[in-house]
């Protein structure tokens, strides 16, 4: 096991609404090694991109709030942090890319006053602005947009789909990062494009040493991006493992519903679906909260939240199916 660098422990969660408290992340908890891709998948709207604006600080407050848990980086609780830390993580420690581009990017400015904002910002003045320009320029070739001094002077507007997905993750490594956070970043972008992109992510990644956190609800994507997998359920991680062995030997009911559910492609019938939708959070049930969906769903389930339980090497799983070494 290597040094480890982002360590989320015991995260909750809520937002308030109108018609009470939506409790969010249950009790999070995930570590990154340094060097390290880890994977988190799970369905739309089972809470990984509120984990991952809560390592950034970027939670919207009001509604959204932490009310317990601890995110270490290196060992110092993000959460603790004044502005001025936050900045220089944000600045050097942490980036993170976001699933639309079209948002993420600011359609008044130019792709170069933007990617120039983000590296001063990251310098903290210790470049001059000429030396600013050589490097954006540079970051747009290394992700591979033709005629980079071109696309420099463009507006975002004037880029496809990918270009701008490729600008975005440009400004994501041109700080040069401990850890990058990849929100969906080929939701909306056609096939081919995603599988240029996500191989163009993964040899920058290699290149630059970068832990990254892959956020996706595809297993296919996971196991071409990760070393290592979580998969979350409705604000909780039900289990993790290394990649090889997630997919040899996957343990919970959920993580093979999203097994079945991936296309067949050597014949074999119809992907399945999983029955059911992910539970209201305003009142989540009692107990496991995947057990209303689960086929091999006990009395038990209902009635406590199952422990994490290391099932085998390095590969922990939270129901009440298996027994074990519980992680206390």
């Amino acid at each position: 096991m290597g040094e480890t660098l982002l360590e989320i422990g015991n995260l909750h969660v809520e937002f308030k609404v109108y018609e009470g408290r939506l409790r969010v992340l249950n009790g999070v908890n995930l570590s990154v090694q340094v060097g390290e891709r880890v994977g988190l998948v799970g369905e739309a709207g089972c809470g990984k991109t509120t984990t991952m604006k809560c390592v950034l600080k970027i939670l919207t407050s009001p509604p959204g709030k932490i009310t317990e848990g601890k995110i270490l980086l290196h060992d110092k609780d993000v959460l603790t942090m004044g502005s001025q830390e936050m900045q220089r993580v944000r600045g050097h420690g942490i980036s993170m890319i976001f699933q639309d581009p079209t948002a993420a990017l600011n359609p008044v400015f130019t792709v170069g006053d933007q990617l120039m904002s983000v590296i001063k910002y990251g310098s903290k003045g210790s470049l001059s602005k000429k030396e600013i320009k050589k490097r954006a320029i540079g970051t747009l070739r290394e992700v591979r947009l033709p005629d980079p001094e071109r696309i420099f002077t463009n507006y975002p507007v004037q880029l496809s789909g990918g270009m701008r997905q490729r600008v975005c993750i440009a400004m994501a490594l041109s700080t040069e990062p401990e850890l990058l956070l990849a929100d969906e970043p080929t939701t909306s972008l056609d096939v081919t494009i995603q599988d240029q992109v996500l191989r163009l992510l993964n040899e920058l990644v290699e290149r630059h040493g970068t832990s990254v956190i892959f956020i996706t609800h595809s297993l296919g994507v996971v196991r071409e991006m990760a070393d290592r997998v979580y998969v979350m359920y409705a604000g909780n991680i039900i289990e993790g493992a290394r990649k090889e062995e997630l997919f040899a030997n996957w343990l919970h009911p959920y993580t093979l519903g999203l097994m079945n559910a991936l296309p067949k492609l050597t014949g074999g019938g119809i992907a399945e679906g999983i029955p059911g939708r992910i539970p209201e959070y305003l009142d989540p049930p009692s107990g496991c909260r995947f057990h209303p969906r689960c086929p091999r769903a006990m009395q038990q389930c209902s009635q406590s939240i199952p422990p994490v339980v290391h099932a085998a090497d390095d590969h922990d799983v939270a129901c009440f199916l298996y027994r074990g070494e519980t992680d206390e």
